[in-house]
């Protein structure tokens, strides 16, 4: 069950400088995008939650800094983002099928931003390429593009978030 914050493999790559901020683009999952812009999840919309979520996790890291858990900095950016009036939901499940039959297991993705953007957050050393194959994985079940993977255990310098599309 998610949670609402009421109150509190790649084909392109492209990096901006002092941000930490990388993101790639995945060509095929365009394709699948049109349910989703039909229910009014449009690929414009995404980018520009892209640019307040990178602000809120700026700000969040700016205020708490490095070396607590993940789920403080969950929470954290999820009341920075409520305060931003963007719409999030925490640890939403998500079922898992094989060969078309659902298994009997969830898998939780961090946050949900206005059901259009995946957030992953990490407090660890140095992002690894099964944090991106998680990130990635999620998109693929949510049949979203567009998923940021951020690290919040850098210092100030070094911040980075990943953005997958």
């Amino acid at each position: 069950m998610a949670h609402q914050c009421l109150n509190p493999v790649i084909a392109g790559t492209s990096w901006i400088p002092k941000l930490g901020v990388t993101f790639h683009h995945e060509g095929t999952k365009s394709t699948k995008s049109p349910p989703r812009a039909e229910r009014g999840v449009t690929k414009a919309n995404a980018l520009g939650l892209s640019h307040d979520i990178i602000g809120a996790a700026i700000e969040v890291h700016r205020v708490i800094g490095p070396g607590l858990l993940e789920s403080v900095y969950e929470l954290a950016l999820c009341r920075e983002l409520w305060l931003k009036g963007v719409g999030v939901e925490r640890q939403v499940s998500v079922p898992v099928s094989y060969k078309g039959k659902s298994l009997d297991c969830h898998v939780k993705l961090d946050l949900l931003i206005d059901k259009s953007v995946v957030v992953e957050v990490k407090a660890v050393d140095k992002l690894t390429s099964i944090h991106t194959a998680q990130l990635l994985t999620y998109l693929r079940l949510q049949n979203l593009w567009l998923g940021l993977l951020i690290n919040f255990n850098v210092n100030a310098s070094t911040f980075a978030a990943s953005s997958l599309t």
